[in-house]
C-alpha cells in the first residue's frame, strides 16, 4: 500500500504548487487522477457539443483507457513531482 499512500500525498502536494501548470498538464492530471481513482472510463462523452472543457476531460481520460490504475497513480505521482522542482 505504499503507492496508495505516495499517491494521496501526490494529490496533497498537487494542491499547493507555486505555479499553475498548463492546461495540458492539468488536463494530464486530472485524467491520471480519474483513471486511477475509478478506472477506465464509462458511458459516453458530453451531449454538448459546446462544452469543450467537458470534452477535452473525456478526450484526456478516454486516452488513458487500459492503463492499470498502479501505472496510472505511479505516472500522476511522477508528474506532480516533476511539477513541484
Amino acid at each position: 500500500m505504499e503507492l496508495i499512500s505516495q499517491f494521496e500525498q501526490a494529490v496533497a502536494g498537487s494542491k499547493s504548487l507555486t505555479e499553475k501548470p498548463a492546461n495540458e498538464t492539468l488536463l494530464q492530471l486530472y485524467s491520471l487522477y480519474k483513471q486511477s481513482t475509478e478506472g477506465d472510463i464509462t458511458g459516453e462523452g458530453p451531449s454538448n457539443p459546446f462544452d469543450f472543457v467537458a470534452k477535452a476531460k473525456y478526450n484526456a481520460w478516454v486516452s488513458l483507457k487500459g492503463v492499470t490504475r498502479e501505472s496510472a497513480m505511479q505516472q500522476y505521482i511522477d508528474l506532480v513531482n516533476k511539477l513541484k522542482n
